[in-house]
């Protein structure tokens, strides 16, 4: 095999590839990628034998077609560290020992890499299927970055290792949840095919999820989403991403949404996650509680930790009614608030201080967090 190709495209692939690729696998041929190339296009090939990616690009010039394998770490290396706008790669055989190896040529630089047979690597499916959804490209991104952070891969109760992808009719539902706070967000959807989509409610797993995220790029177009019995095949632009489901059942998560709220209050995205930021700086790993006293036209915020020391922030809000003191792990308020745009603006419903309290955004967007103990 013998080909030249953009540095830059070549790179962005091997990053993406790179998301999915295991560092600590036994395995050295699950840190490779499988180049394959010919009639002028280039696929790279990774997988961890749970979650797999195919990306493609055609910023390639393939003088002999072939396929070889590439260490990820070491190619994305070389051409972070090349000034050049190209890259040759050639499979070649040493004339005095007769062994193959790969040169990596890059300006006046070359690297000379050992070689791993492409046949022993594993199959990576292709999107082939005639049934399956599409989901705006921009919309889909955005609900994977609001909901994947509320798993919890490392439970073994329940299907908590992945975001739910739950279809009734043209409306999408991904939820997520680790047991103490819940994301979840809708969007519109629509169905192609010509078999009708039994809603089993499957689990995707979050590294697929954020595979997902990662690869697309661009806000225009769709994406395409094949549920299957035991897995699920997405193709994305130049992507295409396999992952097996998560087994379990996933909790019946709209219980968790608690009733009516007695209080409901307006609050800016930006002036509340900075005064969030601030009390988050006096907490330490034995206590994340933050106090939020709620009072009329005043929101305090409040942190002692024994190692660090107290704070008190305070924001003005529009609350009126009896005091309501509430004690929350900022961290779990901090991931859902960045990511949120920091002009936008949420409703924070609450019940009483022994209530989950409701963040909702208008654009379909609700996240449960539960309360600490108010123990201190």
């Amino acid at each position: 095999m013998k080909l030249s190709c953009s540095r830059s495209a070549l790179l962005s692939g091997f990053q993406i590839i790179g998301s999915v690729i295991s560092s600590r696998t036994p395995k050295e041929i699950l840190k490779c990628a499988k180049l394959e190339a010919g009639d002028g296009k280039a696929t790279l090939s990774g997988t961890d034998l749970e979650v797999s990616i195919r990306y493609d690009f055609d910023e390639v010039d393939v003088t002999i077609p072939g396929e070889i394998l590439l260490s990820v770490h070491e190619l994305v290396s070389i051409l972070k560290e090349s000034t050049t706008d190209s890259v040759e790669i050639e499979l070649k055989k040493d004339e005095e020992t007769e062994q193959d190896f790969i040169l990596i040529s890059s300006g006046k630089s070359e690297f000379r890499l050992s070689v791993h047979d492409p046949s022993e690597f594993p199959a990576v499916e292709t999107f082939k299927e005639s049934n399956y959804f599409e989901i705006p490209m921009q919309s889909f991104r955005e609900m994977i970055r609001r909901t994947v952070f509320a798993t919890d891969p490392e439970s073994t109760r329940y299907a908590l290792g992945g975001v739910l992808f739950d279809v009734e009719g043209d409306k999408l539902t991904l939820a997520a949840t680790d047991g103490r706070r819940l994301a979840m967000v809708e969007s519109a959807c629509s169905y192609q095919g010509s078999e009708a989509y039994e809603n089993n409610r499957p689990v995707i797993p979050a590294k697929a999820m954020t595979l997902i995220e990662k690869s697309l790029t661009g806000d225009e177009g769709n994406i395409q989403i094949a549920i299957r019995a035991n897995d699920v095949i997405v193709k994305s632009g130049r992507s295409t991403i396999f992952a097996r489901l998560v087994e379990g059942r996933f909790p019946k998560y709209r219980d968790v949404i608690p009733p009516e709220a007695t209080h409901s209050i307006d609050l800016e995205v930006g002036t509340f996650f900075g005064a969030v930021r601030q009390a988050q700086i006096v907490t330490d790993v034995e206590t994340r509680g933050v106090d939020f006293i709620f009072n009329s036209g005043l929101l305090t915020l409040k942190s002692v930790a024994a190692s660090v020391g107290e704070s008190k922030v305070e924001i003005p809000i529009p609350f009126e009614g009896d005091e309501i003191v509430i004690t929350f792990d900022v961290r779990y308020l901090a991931d859902f608030l960045k990511a949120l745009d920091s002009a936008a603006h949420i409703q924070l419903q609450l019940i009483d201080s022994d209530s989950a309290a409701v963040l909702k955004t208008d654009d379909g967007y609700t996240y449960v967090i539960m309360p600490l103990s108010q123990a201190r």
